[in-house]
């Protein structure tokens, strides 16, 4: 007999533990997770791995400065249609933190000096129109190097914007290596004939303005990046007002 209620009430007691077990875990459940810090302003997801956080592609655009009798672009073969009157360019996503990588860095060009304005000012951060780098007829491009790599979202390209023009043959690379071998990959490319030897490009030519060229780079990897033209719409002549190359550091800061 005194075996048996010792094993009732060690069963009773082995209950009594069990359910303080499920509270004690359902209460823990219930807290809020303790948010993990980051550098970039993004969350953690599960395994550790930080996704950014997507917000607008933040652009400083120089003001409106035609001049001078628009162009004809009925010859222009292969352009873009215009947006509609007042209808604003979409809005590009880009990871939290992003900003231009390019300001104020070093860039060479195929012209060996400028016949108008000095390189430095391609990366200069001023877009206003007042001053551009004119570069030598027909086939040209520009180099910029950033330093090291980064993780390449956005890239606008301003090459004049105080008439309505065209430039002629437009492409964008960016390559880890100033001679464009390793890791090449093509962003842009107008140019349909193939002037460059750079491949038939598919995209289409397009209108000058204030807002520049806006170039979805997908996150792709560089060090480099480089542009190229063949004259224009009104002269034989290539012109850059800026470049601005928006990116963010490689795992907290670049790869030299």
């Amino acid at each position: 007999m005194t075996v048996k209620k010792f094993g009732f009430g060690k069963i009773v007691c082995v209950l009594l533990l069990i359910a303080m077990v499920v509270v004690f875990s359902s209460c823990k459940k219930d807290e809020p997770a303790a948010p993990s810090p980051t550098d970039n302003g993004g969350t953690v997801k599960s395994g550790g791995k930080v996704e950014d956080r997507m917000v607008p592609l933040e652009l400083e655009l120089p003001p409106l400065m035609l001049a001078g009798t628009p162009k004809n672009m009925s010859n222009v073969e292969n352009l873009e249609k215009p947006r509609a009157k007042g209808q604003a360019r979409p809005v590009m996503l880009v990871p939290a933190g992003t900003t231009n990588v390019a300001l104020k860095k070093p860039v060479t060009s195929t012209s060996l000096t400028p016949i108008v304005g000095v390189f430095e000012d391609i990366t200069d951060g001023e877009k206003s129109g007042d001053g551009y780098v004119e570069l030598d007829p027909f086939e040209q491009s520009i180099t910029i190097d950033l330093g090291a790599s980064y993780e390449i979202y956005a890239i606008v390209i301003w090459h004049y914007h105080k008439e309505t023009t065209v430039y002629y043959d437009v492409a964008v690379q960016t390559a880890d290596d100033a001679d464009f071998i390793t890791n090449v990959k093509t962003l842009f490319n107008n140019d349909t004939d193939n002037t460059h030897g750079l491949g038939i490009g598919t995209d289409k030519n397009y209108v000058e303005s204030n807002e520049g060229k806006l170039i979805d780079a997908k996150g792709v990897v560089g060090r480099y990046v480089k542009c190229f033209s063949n004259s224009n719409l009104s002269s034989d002549y290539n012109h850059y007002i800026e470049v601005e190359v928006f990116g963010k550091e490689l795992f907290g800061k670049p790869v030299e």
